[in-house]
């Protein structure tokens, strides 16, 4: 297990909700950037310290590797960012102790990293980061200071897990081999699954399930509306093209 800091002062709704991270592959002028490569390390297991307002708001776990996939629906956050870059799927809960690491300068500072620190020697957030890599020590105290929330956190997450529609297999030999077009295949396979690109998009825009009235997303499955192999590659992947249900009334 690996522990990773995300700054989501700008997504964080759209990703807690939406259950994910997604950041562009390179900065605006083409350069590399090692906050964005970052997305290719992460892991399943791998746990994320969200960080929003100056608070840390809530827990992830990682349940899968980085893929490329179009920008989800932000809105009017990032509206300079590339519309293609890496999603990496998270399930997350918020924390009912939110600490303030400013507040907790004194322990945090003697195990910031030297070099791609998430935080200010002060306890300030770094506008430049989204996500950095958190040592073992950092996590250790980060983890202390939350204290038994984090426990509880972790544990609700543990506990639920994602309904799929299909397995790997199944959603491949669903997908025409020869699509073409605007988005990509990965995500298409996953969106026949109600995973990925679709789902997040989906619940960024669906509030519960339409006949249950459920609201946990671990709990609903993404489903389309218009038939799969009437839509085209942009609608298998919009969000408004989808809805919640729970796995019995699909």
């Amino acid at each position: 297990m690996r522990y990773w800091w995300v700054n989501q002062n700008q997504t964080y709704q759209k990703e807690v909700r939406g259950s994910f991270m997604w950041s562009p592959k390179r900065n605006a002028n083409g350069a590399r950037n090692q906050f964005y490569e970052n997305m290719r390390e992460v892991a399943p297991g791998d746990v994320v310290f969200s960080f929003c307002d100056t608070r840390i708001k809530a827990i992830g776990v990682v349940t899968g590797s980085a893929q490329t996939g179009p920008k989800p629906d932000f809105g009017s956050a990032g509206m300079n960012w590339s519309k293609e870059g890496w999603f990496v799927p998270v399930d997350y809960c918020a924390l009912n102790n939110q600490i303030r690491p400013k507040d907790h300068a004194a322990v945090i500072r003697p195990f910031l990293p030297a070099k791609y620190s998430p935080l200010q020697e002060s306890g300030d957030g770094l506008q430049s980061v989204y996500l950095a890599e958190v040592p073992q020590a950092l996590a250790d105290a980060l983890i202390g200071l939350i204290g038994q929330a984090y426990w509880d956190a972790y544990s609700t997450i543990a506990t639920l897990q994602a309904p799929t529609e299909l397995t790997d297999a199944e959603a491949a030999a669903a997908v025409d081999a020869t699509l073409t077009g605007p988005t990509f295949r990965e995500q298409v396979v996953r969106a026949r699954r109600g995973q990925g690109v679709f789902r997040s998009n989906v619940l960024l825009r669906e509030g519960a399930c339409r006949v249950t009235r459920v609201d946990e997303p671990r709990h609903l499955k993404a489903s389309h509306i218009k038939p799969w192999r009437n839509a085209t590659d942009a609608e298998r992947l919009d969000g408004a093209n989808g809805l919640l249900l729970s796995p019995h009334c699909s």
